[in-house]
């Protein structure tokens, strides 16, 4: 698995469309290279590397480390264009991290023990498959893990309810309470909670 997170990358000087398509035509995939205050660096990488590397989904989330002309550079993935329908990878941005500073990225999330929620006769519902997070690089997790065992039937988690790993906080609570998003809910079956207001209906007239 460490393989996936070291990337051999040359400079580029040959830009624009045209040598983008002939760099596609030879097996590789173009990219750039921004952040901590430096000039963005023109880049090119092995096509079957990469396309290798971003089938893990720890590649989108973990620190990656980019050998520049042979210089290491320590980075993290910031978004990856791809062909609408080949298996091709069209750009990648990758953006640099210093180990002092806080990095702002998204990491998807793990649910677990679902089959305890489903027991209980409900249907798990998932409102995010990912959640907007804050650390130093060296507290950057591969996931955020949920644990649902305790939820109970109509029962929400939001984003207050779940415990994110030590140093690591959440980018939307930190605007403020109307950000605490729906995680997950355990909603009741539909015939249920059709059932459920037909009484409710009935007990009122």
């Amino acid at each position: 698995m460490t393989d996936i997170f070291t990337l051999d990358a040359e400079v580029r000087t040959d830009l624009g469309k045209g040598a983008s398509r002939r760099l596609r035509h030879a097996n590789k995939v173009p990219a750039i290279l921004y952040g901590e205050g430096k000039e963005p660096v023109s880049l090119t990488l092995a096509h079957n590397k990469v396309f290798r590397a971003q089938q893990e989904e720890a590649f989108y989330s973990h620190v990656l480390t980019l050998n520049v002309d042979g210089k290491p550079v320590e980075c993290l993935i910031k978004d990856m264009q791809r062909h609408p329908f080949k298996q091709v990878i069209m750009h990648l941005d990758f953006m640099r991290i210093d180990a002092s500073h806080a990095v702002h990225t998204n990491v998807p999330v793990h649910f677990i023990n679902e089959e305890a929620v489903v027991k209980k006769g409900a249907i798990v519902a998932h409102h995010v498959s990912e959640i907007a997070i804050s650390c130093l690089p060296k507290n950057l997790p591969e996931f955020i893990e949920v644990d649902v065992a305790d939820l109970e039937v109509g029962q929400t988690l939001h984003l207050s309810d779940v415990a994110l790993p030590k140093g690591v906080t959440s980018d939307e609570l930190a605007k403020g309470e109307s950000h605490d998003l729906a995680v997950v809910t355990a909603n009741a079956p539909k015939g249920k909670a059709d059932d459920a207001e037909a009484e409710e209906e009935t007990t009122e007239e």
